[in-house]
């Protein structure tokens, strides 16, 4: 493998002194859209908790949307959360350093990725956890790859074991680099891959760019994949970058588009979603020629003002779409897939990632030092509400 070794220098971190409940609880048990856009103290203590005759982990347990926690600060251009146990990890695209949360909101670097190579929108991306490995998806040299790492210890003190190859060899680009990471309810790895600039690949079966990926944890093609012989699990994308599956099993993904539409899919084996001859519903106003039936339509789509979505989260009632250039959450309710409620429109700036976390809540990085935002002095953050 050609890979270009990088050793970046990252800034201390400053956690927040807040608890995360379900931490606590376990202690005590082209152009257009994206690509051309563009430690607070307020967690009581034990002694205040008793005097008010509440424990520490019930008095944070419910922050509503409109007032969040803020769990982690200082943080630099987060793009993945995911969980081991109650701890959450999260990815550094630009530093490709992978980072544990503790419950007081201190974060410990756990390792460098130093074969990352960061450039443009290409870094370390996408995370995912099966059972004791951790899998990662970033950019390293000419190619975007996928590896997996043993982890060892405990929170608090977590590693990585050796890294092993579980694909490598794929697409790269300056932008259009997909990178989410997810395990479906099949226990199959699902990876995103846009179309890296290369805006035809997407319609091109051979190509893997432009596409949704579907492989055995080892990287192999499983014998009920759509197409023969191919990890093609899902075509016709520009740079999905949000993957979710319901109780049900149905799957979504977020995708954004080029000038007109971004979109909320359901995704089905085989599916073509149009890119680059559609943008948006075939059949809708301003989405574009070349509409035809062998494509299939967003469930829902929003102007790039109002979204650029990156990742997304379900809960037992709605789906949760991170957005950057919106500097918002689409509430999008399982009952009816065409509407949305739109939550922190311009408060807390751009969002890259939502995570559910083991005890239901929501957590949303936000994404304010990678470029194209205004970070505030505590930027990037971890925030946290219940839904």
């Amino acid at each position: 493998m050609s890979t270009t070794a990088q050793q970046r220098t990252g800034r201390l971190l400053t956690g927040a002194a807040l608890a995360l409940a379900v931490l606590a609880t376990a202690c005590s048990s082209g152009s257009g859209a994206e690509d051309s856009n563009g430690r607070e103290d307020t967690a009581a203590s034990a002694s205040e908790a008793e005097a008010d005759g509440t424990d520490s982990a019930q008095s944070s347990s419910s922050p509503g949307h409109d007032d969040p926690e803020v769990i982690a600060s200082g943080l630099e251009a987060p793009w993945s959360v995911v969980f081991v146990g109650d701890t959450p990890l999260v990815s550094e695209r630009d530093s490709g350093r992978l980072l544990e949360i503790s419950s007081y909101g201190d974060a410990r670097e756990v390792a460098r990725l130093d074969e990352v190579a960061a450039t443009g929108e290409a870094g370390l991306h996408g995370l995912a956890v099966r059972d004791d490995e951790l899998y990662a998806f970033y950019a390293a040299g000419d190619e975007n790859r996928i590896e997996r790492f043993d982890l060892l210890g405990e929170a608090g003190s977590l590693s990585l074991g050796e890294p092993e190859t579980v694909l490598d060899g794929l697409p790269t680009g300056s932008f259009h680099n997909g990178g989410r990471l997810a395990f479906g309810p099949d226990g199959m790895l699902y990876a995103t891959l846009g179309d890296t600039g290369d805006r035809d690949s997407a319609q091109d079966r051979q190509a893997l760019s432009g596409k949704i990926l579907r492989m055995s944890p080892d990287g192999e093609v499983p014998e009920d994949n759509p197409f023969d012989d191919s990890l093609v699990f899902s075509m016709g994308h520009r740079n999905p970058q949000g993957i979710a599956w319901d109780e049900q099993g149905t799957m979504y993904a977020s995708e954004f588009g080029q000038d007109t539409w971004d979109e909320l899919n359901v995704i089905e084996a085989g599916g073509n979603y149009g890119w680059p001859e559609v943008e948006g519903g075939a059949g809708e106003d301003g989405a574009g020629e070349g509409g035809s039936d062998d494509f299939t339509d967003p469930v829902q789509q929003w102007p790039p003002s109002e979204a650029s979505p990156s990742g997304m989260a379900v809960t037992d009632q709605s789906i949760v779409i991170a957005g950057l250039r919106g500097q918002r959450l689409h509430e999008v309710p399982l009952d009816d897939l065409s509407t949305s409620t739109q939550l922190w429109a311009g408060e807390h700036g751009r969002l890259r990632d939502v995570a559910q976390a083991p005890d239901g809540s929501l957590v949303v990085a936000t994404n304010n030092t990678e470029g194209r935002g205004e970070p505030g002095p505590d930027d990037d953050r971890l925030l946290r509400f219940v839904p």
